[in-house]
């Protein structure tokens, strides 16, 4: 009740203010400033960096998201929230990292064998708070209608945390065993369904109509796919047409390549509708993907490792928004941008005042209209434990995990990472090491130092937890063993 009513009286205080300002004639006569834009937020699950053609895949055919570049903008140093699905949605939707909702992991922290973690990692929450104010109670507040078609995997209902509509969203993180065909394994508002229908393709004639019935006033559609997540499961053509094709350097999966055509050919099917509405120019449209790749199932080189790893492969995504109205098409953008920023985006954009809110992120709108912002280091942290895919080839620290309790820090194309089991410290420079390949911690200690001090500080004023507690069942022997 204390949430909603604090919602109430905000929506009501960000319209008073823009009136007042109408009144003072400081509103921008902009015919596209003046009418809130359309948003559509597409979040790929487990799209890696190097997934789609327009990022250099010769394997992968996408060429409705390589239009979509060629139509917006591509930001080449986007990253996610965190690296794996949980916690990075849990970022983009409040617009906090974190150490403030306390959502790190799929549940629970403590993976791997007992034995080969060494200390007791920090407790991890599976839901967002319902005193976390969404973005999509945010833009309700704005007068958009809201919808979401895919996983949610934050709580049990999103109908709770601001959206009007719901297809397919639960706590569910996957679509289950044989969960891209119909019957659904009890997703809501999917049980009546042809037999053998493809759960992407009924997402997205979700939102198509979602669209249609909201083409008048502004809405949020929000899009998570379940794909291209596991299980692999792809259409019976089009993995013969990639079994054919065949591909190499680690990009040669044809259910996954099939999987990823889809879900390309679906935007294609959405894009659609907004030209044949005449919706595309004033909708502001983002891809993007939840996390990293799993580096097993699709390669992303020069990154390092994939999903659940804090190097590169896990958090480094691929990024375009496309508003014709505002962007000049065909545009790349080297700013390294996060998904925490676009909560304070669409707020600015929404013109929606929330002076209580806390927010980690930075508004792009000004990199959108073409100038820039103010340079700000990246943060992530991660006090928990993550257990190895494959330890053949996920390319981690170590064989066991793909993440150990730790955080990392990018600011001026260096990287530091900082792990709390050894107190070691990893320096790289991701202009002449994207691989980050050569620590230089030892050989450049000053920028060792002047970001790990950064780093410090911004955790001690984040108040994020560092785990201390020795874990009893440890064994230094067992790896070994």
């Amino acid at each position: 009740m204390i949430k909603i009513m604090a919602n109430i009286f905000n929506g009501y205080g960000s319209r008073i203010i823009i009136v007042l300002y109408a009144l003072m004639g400081i509103l921008s006569c902009s015919k596209y400033e003046e009418q809130k834009p359309n948003i559509i937020f597409i979040n790929v699950d487990d799209l890696g960096w190097k997934d789609v053609g327009y990022m250099g895949s010769n394997y992968y055919e996408t060429p409705n998201i390589d239009r979509l570049s060629a139509e917006g903008m591509v930001f080449t140093q986007g990253y996610a929230g965190a690296s794996n699905c949980a916690p990075s949605r849990a970022c983009l939707m409040s617009g906090q990292n974190t150490p403030r909702h306390g959502v790190y992991t799929v549940s629970p922290s403590a993976r791997g064998k007992s034995q080969t973690r060494k200390l007791i990692p920090t407790p991890n929450t599976d839901t967002l708070a319902d005193s976390i104010v969404t973005m999509a109670e945010m833009l309700k507040m704005a007068g958009y209608t809201t919808g979401t078609f895919g996983k949610w995997h934050l709580s049990d209902n999103p109908l709770n945390d601001g959206f009007d509509v719901n297809v397919g969203g639960n706590h569910r993180g996957n679509p289950g065993r044989n969960g891209y065909e119909a019957p659904y394994n009890k997703l809501p508002n999917l049980e009546l369904a042809p037999e053998g229908e493809n759960l992407t393709d009924r997402l997205t004639t979700e939102a198509i109509k979602f669209i249609e019935a909201n083409k008048a006033n502004p809405f949020f559609l929000y899009l998570p796919y379940y794909a291209v997540h596991s299980p692999l499961m792809g259409k019976k053509e089009l993995i013969k047409k990639y079994k054919k094709k065949g591909g190499n350097n680690g990009q040669d999966n044809p259910v996954f390549a099939a999987m990823v055509e889809n879900v390309d050919a679906n935007i294609g099917r959405l894009l659609k509708v907004l030209d044949d509405l005449n919706l595309s120019e004033n909708t502001l449209l983002v891809f993007t993907s939840d996390n990293g790749g799993i580096r097993a199932t699709s390669n992303q080189a020069p990154l390092r490792a994939g999903k659940g790893s804090y190097y590169e492969g896990g958090t480094r995504v691929p990024y375009i928004v496309r508003w014709p109205a505002i962007i000049k098409g065909g545009t790349k953008n080297e700013t390294p941008i996060v998904n925490m920023d676009f909560f304070p985006t669409f707020m600015e954009m929404a013109q929606v005042s929330l002076p209580e809110k806390v927010l980690d992120g930075a508004s792009i709108l000004p990199l959108l209209k073409g100038a820039s912002i103010k340079e700000r280091p990246l943060f992530w942290h991660f006090p928990i434990y993550l257990q190895a895919y494959d330890p053949n080839e996920d390319d981690g620290r170590d064989p066991l995990f793909r993440t150990r309790p730790g955080s990392t820090i990018v600011f001026n194309n260096w990287k530091l990472h900082h792990y709390f089991e050894d107190d070691a410290i990893e320096l790289y420079n991701l202009e002449t090491d994207l691989g980050e390949r050569h620590n230089l911690a030892e050989s450049n200690p000053q920028k060792a130092k002047e970001l790990f001090e950064m780093l410090n500080n911004w955790r001690r004023k984040i108040k994020a937890p560092i785990p201390k507690e020795l874990n009893p069942d440890y064994d230094p022997n067992f790896k070994k063993n």
